[in-house]
């Protein structure tokens, strides 16, 4: 075996605690942390390589010592949870700072490149010329004993921790990995007494203000209460303080300025957006910057808490991006006006997973109490603020959470109580609203948040209450269809419907929807089948009809037809016969 051989498979790690070896057997890799004197030498601190150089075939080998870098060490074996890969935990301090990185061993495939900028990144003082010596000093280093789990996303993990990039949260033997050039989300700046005071305060009195950071808190509990993802969205205009009560949840976990993300991204772009900020809150800003086309399938994924599946080089199926997050949207349109805008028409499942939130017409636009100032002052405070506290409160309420665990299943069932629905839907929406509640209310309890109690369920409930009397309690399917029908013959009335008693028929209506006859001073709209499914365009007949018989919209039927067909046959205009869904507008516009 040659030196070259050696070095790249042996290597010792210098204990600085054990006594100097009297002498150096090389080929060999050694880190010392303090300057160390082997015979007669003495080496400063840092990663050595100690080995032997041959000039010639008859020559005697003589030692030579390199310097690689700063003490560098491997700490760890780790295995990923998600995949089973396994890395190495590494070491190093950097201005008196100690540094942490998972290296998967695969890094140390080719040249190693990836692993040096890395290292050298996070602030690894190398001597370039030895630099290529850290690949094979870490590819032959023995593993060690010590074998800990690591994860690719922040959240919940599977042995009761917390993990974040910067820090895990109840746990020892669990890292954060990514690859290294991944910007650090979850940072923090001023104390959580300075956000109480500055910020906390100023959002009494304001719903909208309250619901954004409930939602910010009511992350880490979705997972263990069992209430899906979803998310709320502020409508307002322009300027309204929507964007300052997203920044003001944004600073519950980080950095407002680089936690928000955005709705400028594609469907994948929102599932790493979403996959990053796992079991906390994802914020998007101004929903006009989504495709209009997409808007509504990103909601869905959101939501669903999946990414789309993709496949290797290989053809088999890498692991999908999963997620458990409450986002905070803003906008100036709806999610469905804003879909609308595309040619898409509105998915009542999309509105149920983004629900519209009033921020925009209250007593001062997006604020109910701007506590004595200006609304332009008291933007300006609290903007000033969160720039200066934040990235505190989210780490501390987990924290308070796995040292004082709770009963959360029945916290949460008795605050669902204040929330009264009778559709399983509204219910769904209900559930989100009552776990934000849930957080805010646990975090007053642990002193986190210094509101009165109770503060964090009247606003969330408040809410809630505008929002059910704006959509209404029942099937949002059901609304969806009846408003298609209802807008269609507000559209088409007098182009595409004629009089079903004329008694000839009228040459000028093209794409015939149907007809209408007058009933005590009321006009029926007769319509036929295409038109039904146009009107109602996205659901079959069956559906469309289920839900025209729940509003008692279709109030004519011959006897013969009460089974399945619903229609009444009409003899019209011209000669012959037709069979029509009779249908009532008054009774559509029941929508709720």
């Amino acid at each position: 075996m040659s030196t070259h051989e050696k070095a790249s498979t042996l290597s010792l790690v210098g204990d600085p605690a054990a006594p100097a070896p009297e002498k150096l057997e090389r080929p060999r890799y050694a880190v010392y942390e303090n300057h160390r004197t082997i015979e007669g030498r003495t080496y400063k601190p840092g990663t050595w390589y100690h080995g032997l150089k041959q000039s010639g075939p008859d020559e005697k080998a003589i030692p030579v010592d390199h310097w690689i870098c700063a003490p560098l060490n491997v700490e760890a074996e780790t295995a990923n949870s998600e995949d089973g890969t396994i890395g190495r935990l590494l070491s190093f301090s950097h201005r008196g700072r100690r540094i942490e990185w998972v290296m998967p061993m695969e890094a140390l495939a080719g040249k190693g490149d990836e692993v040096l900028k890395v290292l050298m990144g996070r602030g690894l003082v190398i001597e370039h010329h030895q630099r290529r010596q850290i690949v094979p000093y870490l590819a032959s280093h023995q593993a060690p004993e010590l074998v800990i789990a690591t994860t690719t996303k922040p959240g919940w993990h599977e042995s009761g921790a917390f993990v974040l990039p910067s820090r895990v949260i109840g746990g020892e033997n669990v890292r954060f990995q990514d690859s290294g050039r991944a910007a650090n989300i979850f940072t923090d700046k001023g104390s959580i007494s300075g956000w109480q005071t500055e910020i906390a305060t100023r959002c009494l009195g304001n719903p909208v203000l309250i619901l954004s950071v409930c939602c910010a808190l009511a992350g880490p509990l979705l997972a263990k209460v069992g209430v899906n993802g979803g998310g709320v969205h502020l409508v307002g205009d322009s300027s309204s303080g929507k964007s300052l009560a997203q920044l003001l949840a944004a600073s519950v976990w980080g950095n407002p300025g680089s936690f928000a993300a955005s709705w400028d991204v594609s469907k994948g772009g929102v599932e790493i957006e979403a996959a990053s900020r796992n079991d906390t809150v994802l914020i998007l800003d101004e929903i006009k910057r989504a495709d209009p086309k997409r808007v509504q399938e990103m909601a869905y994924a959101i939501a669903n808490g999946m990414g789309k599946g993709t496949m290797t080089r290989e053809r088999e199926g890498r692991a999908k991006l999963t997620w458990r997050v409450l986002a905070l949207s803003s906008g100036e349109r709806s999610l469905s006006d804003h879909a609308a805008i595309g040619g898409s028409g509105a998915h009542a499942g999309a509105e149920l997973r983004m629900v519209d939130v009033n921020a925009g017409t209250r007593t001062h636009r997006a604020f109910d109490d701007v506590h004595g100032l200006t609304g332009q002052d008291f933007h300006r405070v609290v903007n000033d603020a969160v720039a200066q506290h934040y990235g505190h409160v989210g780490p501390a309420f987990v924290e308070s959470l796995i040292q004082k665990p709770e009963d959360l299943h029945s916290a949460f069932r008795q605050v669902r109580e204040a929330f009264g629905t009778e559709s399983s839907q509204a219910g769904r929406v209900a559930d989100r609203f009552a776990i934000m509640a849930l957080a805010g209310e646990s975090a007053i309890r642990r002193n986190l948040l210094n509101w009165p109690k109770g503060t964090a369920i009247k606003a969330c409930r408040l809410l809630f209450n505008e929002w059910l009397l704006t959509t209404g309690d029942g099937n949002a399917e059901d609304r969806q269809i009846l408003r298609g029908l209802a807008d269609f013959i507000a559209l088409h009335g007098d182009s595409r419907f004629s009089d079903v008693r004329a008694e000839h028929a009228n040459l000028t209506v093209r794409e015939r929807a149907g007809f209408y006859e007058v009933d005590d001073d009321k006009r029926l709209y007769l319509f036929n089948t295409p038109a039904l499914l146009e009107a109602a365009s996205g659901f079959g007949k069956e559906r469309i009809l289920r839900a025209l018989l729940g509003a008692s919209a279709i109030v004519k039927v011959d006897e013969e037809a009460k089974g399945s067909r619903r229609t009444k046959k009409y003899r019209t205009p011209g000669g012959g016969s037709s069979r029509f869904y009779v249908i009532d507008p008054e009774r559509l516009e029941n929508e709720g």
